[in-house]
């Protein structure tokens, strides 16, 4: 296990015991999803989690939430959508600052040229070279879109 690893799993559980002290229910509840969630991911594969692992659980934990705050929304669920928005609130504040547009496309460009990418059908190769640098710091389908039109599709 990355000493980055045990630093953010670390941060959570101190920030989980801050939230207990405090009285937070509504905070010690999300961050007690978020430690679930990680467990479960260890529990299941049977390994101890990496940094990437446990910015990939929260960054699929935040999608489900953008997710569920459209579909609350358009269902007239204020209340429901305003939950999940403190949710991510909570889930986005262990994630690294997000990417700008202008990172993202600097990196996209990197990566075409480093897989010597040409056309659409290479964009899985694109796509698995720029995951680890992107995730949980941008969203990937936007980022899907913008390696397709790099690529001319």
């Amino acid at each position: 296990m990355s000493e980055a690893s045990s630093a953010l799993k670390a941060r959570i559980l101190d920030d989980m015991k801050a939230a207990m002290k405090a009285g937070d229910k509504s905070r010690l509840a999300v961050i007690r999803l978020i430690s679930a969630a990680l467990k479960q991911k260890e529990v299941d594969e049977r390994i101890t989690l990496s940094d990437a692992d446990v910015i990939a659980v929260l960054d699929k934990m935040g999608k489900q939430r953008r997710e569920s705050i459209e579909q609350y929304k358009a269902a007239g669920r204020a209340d429901l959508a305003e939950q999940e928005g403190f949710e991510l609130e909570v889930i986005q504040s262990y994630l690294p600052a997000p990417l700008s547009d202008a990172e993202i496309d600097a990196l996209i460009a990197e990566a075409v040229a480093a897989t010597g990418a040409t056309s659409v059908r290479e964009m899985g190769a694109v796509m698995g070279k720029l995951r680890p640098q992107i995730q949980g710091r941008a969203d990937m389908t936007q980022v899907s879109a913008r390696i397709k039109s790099a690529l001319g599709g």
